[in-house]
């Protein structure tokens, strides 16, 4: 039939032809399947219940400080990490380096543990990867969005403490210009631009360890078996960082560097550590994400 008749049949009411599937199609569906994901993780009890409790805890610190130095004392503390407590009081923003740095070794990745190994084993314990598959998004693709949507929850982790940290910080304690751990004086919105920029390394910070529970994830069907293998993991390697005999293996743990992003308040910023910070993340990233791809392409999914 030639293309005019074609034309003709169409136009008298004949079925037309199925459009070719276009890349802004594609593109369109693959954009819709991410939001389907979001929505389902966001939605979760679990998932509000893990952000309610990350934005517990720079209250309770906050709160603590604020009892601690109610008699005009100043709260203990260094220069780093942690030690950021030491200056709450003179600056509520610095509550925000303070809670960042109490939830990163434990609190935070505990979180994105649970959220990444639930990624895969939660929908096939459910019963729903298959149907999932049946959409022709491809495996490749579908353990793409699950990272993707696991990244997300990473940063809104992370900047659910820090807001939280910085409207407590600004409700009990004074704002303003604020000194560096170098002994510098820099801007309020300097400092909040700082602020940002730390919530943004620490979420990266957690690529790692998004990586490595995706891959837990298709090693099982059961999802809370992946959720406590890998934070067990997670709590395995924290340990193993603290011991002096392991010196030499340290520099490898995804959480050795994690609090390097104190470095960002000096003047002038040390770079060395957080690049090897982001550097080591991005190598675990590619390797536990490939480990992942491997697996996931030849898992059977139709039990």
């Amino acid at each position: 039939m030639s293309q005019a008749e074609e034309t003709a049949f169409q136009g008298r009411g004949e079925p037309r032809a199925k459009p070719p599937r276009t890349a802004s199609r594609r593109t369109s569906f693959y954009g819709t399947l991410f939001r389907n994901e979001l929505h389902t993780t966001f939605r979760r009890w679990r998932t509000l219940a893990l952000l309610a409790v990350l934005a517990a805890v720079p209250i309770l610190v906050g709160i603590a400080v604020k009892i601690e130095t109610g008699d005009g004392s100043s709260s203990g503390g260094g220069g780093g990490g942690p030690a950021f407590i030491s200056q709450i009081t003179n600056n509520g923003l610095f509550l925000v380096f303070t809670a960042l740095a109490a939830t990163l070794p434990f609190f935070l990745p505990m979180s994105i543990g649970v959220i990444a190994g639930d990624a895969i084993a939660g929908e096939a314990n459910g019963g729903t990867l298959r149907y999932l598959l049946v959409a022709p998004a491809g495996r490749t693709r579908l353990l793409l969005t699950k990272y993707a949507t696991v990244m997300t929850f990473c940063l809104v982790a992370t900047l659910v403490v820090a807001l939280s940290a910085l409207a407590v910080g600004a409700v009990l304690f004074p704002l303003g210009d604020l000194t560096t751990i170098s002994g510098t004086q820099i801007t309020f919105a300097e400092g909040l631009g700082r602020a940002l920029l730390i919530a943004l390394v620490v979420a990266a910070s957690l690529t790692g360890v998004a990586a490595l529970g995706l891959f837990v994830s298709t090693l099982t069907n059961s999802g809370i078996a992946a959720m406590a293998t890998t934070v067990g993991l997670l709590i395995t390697v924290q340990i193993l960082d603290q011991i002096p005999q392991l010196h030499a293996l340290q520099p490898y743990f995804f959480s050795h560097y994690w609090l390097s992003f104190a470095d960002l308040m000096r003047e002038p910023v040390y770079w060395d550590d957080l690049v090897r910070n982001l550097g080591l993340q991005a190598l675990y990233a590619a390797v536990f994400g490939s480990a992942a791809w491997a697996r996931f392409t030849v898992k059977d999914i139709t039990a």
